[in-house]
């Protein structure tokens, strides 16, 4: 059964958000915004949050960075996973990631059909792990953000969510470095 067991505690999940852009600022930085009100209005924190430009290897640095902090459980990053020479995000993304959740971007893609149509063929939007964190590249339009967070991501870091969710697993996700 799908859905949202009322039964259990919510617990909140400490969530980081990166845009990427050359040209946004924070007074104009709209889906950062919609994704950071979208994490405090669901009961989450907002762990940290910053704009960089569409460097690869800053990009890739500071996914590095906070997926190795303590406070961070996860890292939405916005922008730069587009097809043109300055979307370097998922490239950055990939570099830092350990395992890739490739059904993310499926799953996104079919969302957005819903709502641009083959337009869709044109995010790249991905995910991963690092470091016992959840990495998520989306694409930097407010609407795309509302659409991974309301379609996908608010009932994946809802730990009552059925029948399985990313919360549950998270104390699991860094099995492999405590085993060393």
């Amino acid at each position: 059964m799908t859905g949202v067991d009322e039964s259990r505690e919510f617990i909140p999940v400490r969530i980081s958000v990166l845009t990427v852009s050359d040209t946004r600022s924070r007074a104009d930085d709209r889906s950062g915004d919609v994704l950071a009100k979208r994490i405090e209005d669901a009961g989450h924190e907002l762990a940290a949050r910053e704009i960089v430009t569409d460097d690869r290897a800053h990009i890739a640095a500071l996914l590095r960075e906070w997926s190795q902090r303590d406070d961070i459980d996860v890292i939405l990053s916005t922008g730069g996973t587009g097809l043109t020479g300055r979307d370097v995000t998922v490239e950055a993304h990939r570099d830092v990631y350990e395992k890739e959740i490739d059904a993310f971007g499926t799953v996104f893609a079919q969302v957005s059909m819903k709502k641009i149509g083959t337009s869709a063929v044109q995010s790249r939007a991905c995910g991963g792990v690092a470091n016992g964190t959840y990495l998520f590249a989306l694409p930097g339009s407010p609407g795309a953000c509302k659409d991974a967070w309301d379609e996908i991501l608010a009932f994946q870091f809802d730990n009552r969510h059925r029948p399985c969710n990313f919360v549950e697993i998270m104390p699991r996700l860094a099995e492999k470095t405590r085993r060393k």
